[in-house]
């Protein structure tokens, strides 16, 4: 699902475009329409664009390496296999975007959210020394469940928050299924996702860490609890969350900084950066999923309910939308950054 999220995205994409796709030996020799026949799950049509691109075999490295500029990485294999596949192909001066998990906590590779953590893309210098290349590298996209909470709490950090308490409710499109592939989901909650607590807990402060002799360490402050659950919604991650501070803000100067905050990427005006990044709704019953996972095009995030609490400072709900921000989209905008800073050029 998330591979088919960055063909719709990068279809008329005004500074990228496809002129190769990769998978497994199983779909390699097809037309990416051949390949995809009766698992295209997207609302959107399959891009005439790429209908006839022949699908390559992702394990032929260079081959493949030869006829592109960058590469986007979302495959489903074990950790160890996609950590090997990545590295090669950066070895071969190609510099590879992921979605996937493997490499999130590999120290001398960046974990990224282009308006929070843009800096880290400096620990790229030390990764290319490694792997030996001077213009291959792996950059990795965050967690797409913490999207919904991470940039709402990143924009007070000034206030220096001690405890944070989410818990998530995650769409079924974050396990790459739609309610046709998964009907048991209807009507239903699943109270576990496997590993995503730990994910939401520990990601977030990879994000906030530092660079330090060639390598991120994460911060150690806030503490995060989180909870995941499985809910039956096609799109969109949503989390309620608690959070208590060392300096206590009032509510108007949160109000503040989440309508104020902005990134490198709208510094820049990226194609992909939401104008409005957080965007908070005074309605007691918004943001809702349905309407609300695609603000700015499902790059924004959205809060609401922001109220002090009775156990912690204060409490508020959050969304967004998790297969654009939280993957696809945000692994494309993690791209033009690159681009934008120089990491990404035409071979």
């Amino acid at each position: 699902m998330v591979g088919q999220r960055f063909i719709q995205l990068l279809d008329q994409h005004p500074w990228f475009s496809v002129t190769g796709i990769s998978a497994s030996a199983g779909s390699a020799g097809k037309t990416y329409e051949e390949a995809v026949q009766g698992r295209w799950k997207l609302a959107t049509p399959i891009p005439e664009a790429v209908k006839q691109i022949v699908v390559q075999d992702a394990s032929k490295v260079e081959e493949v390496a030869a006829d592109v500029d960058f590469v986007f990485c979302a495959v489903d294999m074990p950790k160890k296999d996609i950590q090997a596949l990545e590295e090669a192909y950066a070895k071969t001066g190609t510099p590879v975007i992921s979605n996937n998990s493997a490499h999130r906590w590999t120290p001398d590779i960046p974990m990224v959210i282009p308006e929070i953590n843009p800096g880290h893309i400096e620990i790229i210098g030390a990764q290319r020394k490694r792997l030996g290349t001077s213009t291959g590298f792996i950059a990795v996209k965050p967690n797409c469940s913490i999207q919904s909470y991470v940039p709402a709490i990143n924009a007070l950090l000034d206030f220096k928050p001690t405890k944070v308490l989410a818990s998530t409710y995650q769409a079924i499109s974050g396990a790459g299924k739609n309610f046709t592939d998964w009907p048991e989901m209807l009507d239903n909650v699943i109270p576990y996702i496997g590993g995503e607590e730990e994910k939401s807990e520990q990601e977030p402060l990879r994000i906030w860490g530092s660079i330090v002799n060639d390598e991120i360490v994460k911060a150690s402050s806030p503490l995060i609890t989180t909870q995941c659950i499985r809910v039956p919604v096609t799109d969109g991650h949503f989390a309620t969350v608690f959070m208590s501070f060392e300096n206590k803000p009032s509510k108007e100067e949160i109000l503040a900084r989440w309508s104020q905050f902005k990134g490198r990427p709208q510094e820049l005006g990226l194609p992909s950066a939401p104008k409005q990044f957080i965007t908070y709704f005074q309605e007691e019953n918004r943001p809702q999923t349905n309407l609300d996972r695609d603000i700015e095009r499902g790059m924004g995030v959205s809060a609401g309910r922001l109220r002090e609490d009775s156990l912690f400072d204060f409490k508020f709900v959050g969304l967004s939308h998790n297969t654009l921000r939280g993957a696809a989209g945000g692994a494309v905008l993690i791209a033009e950054l690159l681009k934008a800073e120089g990491y990404i050029q035409a071979k």
